[in-house]
């Protein structure tokens, strides 16, 4: 490796003062974008990450290659039935994104999908969206809503050119292939159209860049749009769409513990939106709409009553008619071995998506076969052999088909899309992930592990590795997140191949503060109990070590966003488990972030994190894990921190303070790299081949530093 050293960063004092406490910050200055000085110290730490890399360049080639290789580029996406039309994608060779397309349906019982091939055209096939055409000459190009109004004649799309995540919204004549007047600047990316297609519903931030309004635009008339909605208090972010029967469109005000739902007759566009069931602090529900016996329903799944006056910390489903909140009944009582997370609503069947045993699940009722109101008894559970899996709902716009797109995957199988008879069971395989080369699922296992973190909680770790992995001490990367009730699921990644082809075994810590295990996992893991999310990490990567999986010398740290608190809480705390971490968009200076209202997130994070900006016992609790504050002298392992200039959820100011005050503070020779992206934001970098090439990046730095090259 080169010479090179890092560029040092200077040091400015500059007081932070809160509750008494006073904390001396050295890098605050890091945050102004606009100062030169800024920009070069990013620069020259990106030429540092450049000499320390170096010797991986022919390592990084050959990760591309094999993606590359094992990836169909010329792809052709599954067709999706909806409102007259077949709905795919067509991904070519050469071309960093998908073009959009679509040909007429062949009659009202058309519904086995066409088979797309990359020879011809279909009947009527039309390209609706070319997105490789449109992001030409941008060097990041993201496109939020693509959605196509109701009777098919026109396009309402979005599109992100920064990375900041703020999008210009425009509809566009799909006959003429021109877009009409009145493009609309700094939307936050949705677009749902009313039923007759006169209008869009779209969303808009307020100064700390939260969905925060809805508008009503009249395509083509000229006028000024109309705010609809807006939510005044900060804690709530804002969305709009429709529910499935698209009978109703919906706005849903979330925050992180409490939610409402507004609701307006799909066929009275410029009426006024209700609320479903008002708004109670700690209740969180979400609502869709069932027609039962020719009666109309609202299904409503919560976390409110119990049934005994208080609240339950798991999910039940209740159903109410229209109009008439206060009959509302249990259709899915609360269960303390599940957490039910939706109830998708069809002309024919209930589909109950479910959490149990760490992971997802998925049940259907069959209304045609049920007499009335269903019970927790008529849904039935669709098993899959593979233990380790992650059935989903798939893509499902028509109300009323007769059968139900499924997805299945898990860590070793690429992913399945099957299409269900619910009357029969019979599953249809329609598609199945094609992997080039000889991929061989036999060759490779996951399994399922527990850990015991400090306080007994059992901790369920997820291994994936190679089948004929010699015993003894190998690499690992073990992936971890625990927020926001946020679970990692199995699923399938050809990416990930070159890592397991090399011997290294991923693992992903469930850790609390997660939904792998329910409410209550989640629960236990954040505000005051945020700390159990570090110790347990800790306690699977002991866990690891002791089992003789693997060794300190071995063993990676990964961990993005939310999951890079995750890195450097535990950096901090046991260093010595670990010989790298790799750390993307970190949110590594969490409690300067959550002490400033004026950012964009903080109010709202204040129910994940909680306020210390008011209460001081909150801020003593931040101050004892935040990572930046507690960065001191130590032999702190390798680090790869990736940030982007232009993240709005997770400014890279806290990447670069962090990786100022490692370097400056660690006693090992292990480098502290930090990479900025400067035309991406919290999503890094677009465009397919890009994003391998950024994946092969992070490949081949694990590889180094966990010694299995």
């Amino acid at each position: 490796m080169s010479e090179v050293t890092p560029p040092v960063a200077k040091r400015v004092p500059s007081e932070r003062v809160h509750h008494g406490d006073v904390f001396v910050d050295h890098y605050a200055w890091l945050g102004d974008k606009s100062d030169p000085e800024v920009i070069s110290y990013l620069d020259g730490q990106n030429a540092f990450v450049d000499a320390q890399t170096a010797d991986l360049a022919e390592l990084r080639e050959s990760i591309f290659g094999e993606i590359k290789a094992r990836t169909k580029e010329t792809d052709m996406g599954l067709a999706t039935r909806s409102e007259g039309y077949w709905y795919f994608a067509r991904t070519t060779e050469g071309h960093a994104y998908p073009r959009f397309c679509r040909c007429p349906i062949s009659g009202d019982d058309d519904w086995t999908p066409p088979e797309v091939s990359a020879d011809k055209t279909l009947p009527g096939e039309q390209v609706y969206f070319d997105m490789d055409a449109e992001a030409q000459g941008h060097e990041f190009f993201s496109a939020g809503a693509v959605s196509v109004s109701h009777d098919g004649r026109r396009l309402a799309y979005s599109v992100d050119l920064e990375g900041d995540e703020r999008y210009t919204l425009r509809v566009r004549d799909l006959d003429t292939g021109e877009d009409l007047p009145g493009a609309v600047a700094g939307t936050a990316g949705s677009a749902t159209w009313s039923k007759d297609g006169r209008f869009v519903f779209y969303l808009t931030v307020d100064e700390s860049w939260r969905p925060d309004k809805v508008w009503r635009h009249e395509v083509g008339a000229g006028t000024d749009d109309v705010l609809v909605f807006h939510e005044a208090d900060e804690h709530f972010w804002v969305g709009v769409g429709a529910t499935a029967s698209d009978a109703y469109l919906m706005i849903g005000a979330d925050s992180k513990v409490t939610s409402e739902v507004y609701v307006l007759p799909a066929d009275d566009p410029t009426g006024e939106f209700v609320s479903v069931a008002g708004r109670t602090p700690g209740v969180e529900y979400s609502v869709d709409h069932a027609v039962i016996d020719g009666d109309d329903y609202f299904v409503i799944v919560h976390n409110g009553d119990d049934g005994a006056g208080g609240r339950s910390v798991e999910y039940a489903v209740d159903i109410a008619p229209v109009g008439d909140i206060e009959a509302r009944r249990t259709l899915v009582p609360h269960d303390q071995s599940r957490r039910i997370e939706d109830v998708e609503c069809f002309r024919d069947y209930l589909v109950l998506s479910y959490r149990s045993g760490a992971v997802p699940r998925l049940a259907v009722a069959d209304l045609r076969a049920v007499d009335g109101i269903p019970t927790v008894d008529d849904f039935h559970e669709i098993v899959f052999d593979q233990e380790l899996s992650a059935p989903a709902l798939g893509s499902n716009p028509e109300w009323t088909t007769p059968r139900l797109r499924l997805v299945y995957s898990s860590f070793v199988d690429p992913v399945e899309a099957l299409d269900l008879n619910v009357a029969t069971g019979e599953r249809t395989l329609l598609r199945r992930q094609t992997v080039l080369g000889d991929y061989d699922p036999s060759e490779y296992v996951a399994t399922r592990d527990w850990a015991i973190a400090d306080d007994g909680t059992r901790v369920p770790v997820s291994l994936v590795r190679r089948r004929d992995l010699a015993d003894g001490p190998a690499p690992v990367l073990l992936v971890g997140y625990g927020a926001y009730e946020m679970s990692m699921d199995p699923g399938f990644s050809i990416p990930r191949l070159s890592l397991l082809d090399r011997g290294v075994v991923l693992a992903y810590a469930h850790v609390r503060g997660g939904g792998e295990l329910g409410r209550k996992w989640y629960e236990n893991g954040r505000l005051q109990h945020k700390q159990n999310t570090f110790t347990d990490y800790i306690a699977v990567a002991r866990h690891l070590i002791d089992s003789g999986r693997t060794s300190a010398e071995r063993l990676v740290a990964d961990g993005g966003s939310a999951g890079g608190l995750l890195m450097g809480a535990v950096m901090n705390m046991a260093p010595e488990l670990f010989t790298g971490v790799l750390a993307a968009v970190p949110f590594v200076d969490a409690l300067t972030s959550m002490l400033d209202p004026e950012l964009p997130l903080t109010v709202t994070e204040w129910d994940e994190w909680g306020d210390p900006f008011h209460d001081p016992d909150v801020y003593a609790y931040m101050k004892q894990y935040s990572p930046y504050e507690n960065v001191a002298p130590r032999a702190y392992p390798a680090v790869l921190a990736l940030a982007s200039f232009n993240d709005t959820r997770v400014l890279y100011t806290e990447a670069a303070k962090w990786v100022a005050a490692l370097q400056a503070a660690t006693t090992s020779d292990r480098p502290i790299l930090l990479k900025t992206e400067m035309s991406a934001g919290h999503g890094g970098v677009t465009g397919r081949y890009k994003q391998w090439a950024e994946i092969a990046f992070e490949h081949s730095w694990i590889l180094r530093a966990s010694g299995a090259v």
